[in-house]
């Protein structure tokens, strides 16, 4: 079953309409032809039973009776050959045979098996007649009873005629009305066999077509397809690879872009991490301080890397639309805060922290690295002994994560420029990844991420962070 199942599967869509068509139709023609043929039989025999009932009653024309009373018998002068005349051709052969009053052999052939039926209720005949199906010599016969009234000027009695005719013509009869309907019903499949085989033909040129067009085009060419005159039922196929190739696009755009800011963003510290080399080898500066100024330049360049790849993995989590695991947000932030707790305890921060368990459906490496961008960037942006709060709410189906740290807050401008790729703030700090990861992770995991100024006494005391991500189930 799995072997024709795989068959079936392989076969072309000419090849599955011919023997979607042509099985059910073939199947409905065999059944046609079988009854046709019995059909075909029974006119036969109806056209037929005429000619043995002709037969019959032309040899009860021939019938007397002898005597009176008692010693009345049939008496009949049939001669064999006076059959001759209903005999239609070589094919068929007639036999006789008839009963006396009594049932005695008068004429005809003994050994033709005598009648044991009863006549009809209903007949389509005007005589006392009974067709009936039987053998004689080996043969199968079409019979016909006839019970004769005969009558003479001495008496009077019943007769009972039988007539048997061979079966060749009868059925040669309905083999050639079978033949020539066969050879109609065969024209007829040949017809729709060719009429669907040119339909397919017709109808699956434009997919040919579009995949002519589709081998042709070069290798970066991701533009939508333009296939005005296609049938409306492959209007859902164009809309998918369209959509596909636009994923495509936005999914090569941004490697592009990342090769072209990796590039342009790794070169600084490349570069000054060569002079620092040269000139520690130069002894321009102590060994010390070379060591240290090429320590920083090192982990700058690492925490650029390590943004960098969180920035595409975040895209690449994005662009698949993986099913991720359930992860509880709140052990997470509570995880980063103390990843962090030496940074806020340098800074003399006045730092407080109030969580509400929060299932997410995230990877950890996704919240953790959310939450530490901003909770990093509000570390780095309150001044010292400021004060920086986090709280972790659920509410309607939804978390809502708030981070506000003492900072200077930011402008209109700064804060739509901030989430762009390597825009850093006017402080100079970190490579401008750390809010663009952040947007990149919330729109991920079908969140909102905003950054609001805090005013108190008129103006600006800091800056709140917000993050609103939808809980899972």
């Amino acid at each position: 079953m799995t072997e024709l199942a795989r068959r079936l599967a392989g076969l072309s869509m000419r090849a599955r309409l011919l023997w979607g068509i042509l099985l059910p139709v073939g199947v409905l023609v065999a059944i046609n032809t079988v009854s046709l043929y019995r059909d075909s039989l029974q006119a036969a025999d109806t056209a037929y039973d005429r000619t043995l009932l002709a037969s019959a009653k032309a040899i009860g024309e021939l019938l007397g009776v002898d005597g009176s009373g008692e010693q009345a018998r049939l008496v009949a002068a049939v001669p064999y050959a006076a059959l001759e005349a209903f005999e239609t051709d070589s094919r068929s052969r007639l036999y006789f045979k008839v009963l006396g009053f009594k049932g005695e052999m008068v004429s005809g052939y003994d050994d033709l098996p005598s009648w044991r039926g009863k006549l009809p209720d209903q007949s389509a005949y005007p005589a006392l007649v009974d067709f009936y199906d039987d053998h004689f010599r080996g043969e199968p016969v079409r019979v016909a009873v006839l019970l004769q009234p005969v009558s003479g000027q001495t008496g009077m009695g019943l007769a009972t005629i039988q007539v048997a005719e061979t079966l060749d013509l009868r059925r040669s009869l309905a083999r050639q009305v079978l033949l020539h309907t066969l050879w109609r019903q065969a024209a007829l499949l040949a017809v729709i066999a060719i009429v669907v085989w040119a339909v397919v033909q017709r109808a699956t040129r434009p997919v040919s077509e579009l995949s002519a067009a589709l081998r042709a085009r070069d290798a970066d060419d991701l533009s939508p397809l333009q296939a005005p005159g296609l049938p409306v039922e492959l209007a859902p196929l164009i809309a998918a690879t369209n959509d596909a190739l636009a994923r495509q696009a936005r999914l090569l755009e941004h490697q592009k872009r990342f090769v072209r800011d990796a590039s342009h963003q790794l070169r600084t510290p490349l570069a000054v991490l060569k002079v620092q080399v040269q000139s520690a080898r130069q002894g321009d500066v102590e060994p010390q301080q070379a060591l240290a100024e090429i320590d920083t330049t090192v982990a700058r360049a690492t925490q650029l890397a390590n943004q960098m790849l969180a920035l595409a993995r975040a895209e690449q989590m994005r662009q698949q639309g993986e099913t991720m695991p359930v992860q509880d947000w709140a052990e997470i932030t509570r995880a980063v805060a103390l990843d962090l707790a030496p940074l806020i305890a340098k800074q003399g921060l006045d730092f407080d922290i109030h969580t509400q368990p929060a299932p997410i459906a995230s990877h950890e490496w996704a919240l953790r690295e959310l939450t530490r961008n901003l909770l990093h960037n509000a570390i780095q942006h309150t001044p010292a002994g400021g004060r920086l709060a986090i709280a972790l709410t659920v509410d309607t189906g939804r978390a809502r994560l708030l981070i506000a740290d003492g900072g200077p807050g930011l402008t209109p401008a700064q804060q739509q420029r901030l989430f762009l790729p390597f825009a850093a703030g006017e402080s100079g700090k970190g490579s401008g990844l750390g809010l663009a990861i952040c947007q990149a992770l919330v729109q991920t995991l079908g969140g909102q991420i905003t950054l609001d100024n805090r005013i108190g006494d008129g103006h600006v005391i800091g800056l709140d962070a917000r993050i609103e991500l939808p809980l899972s189930g």
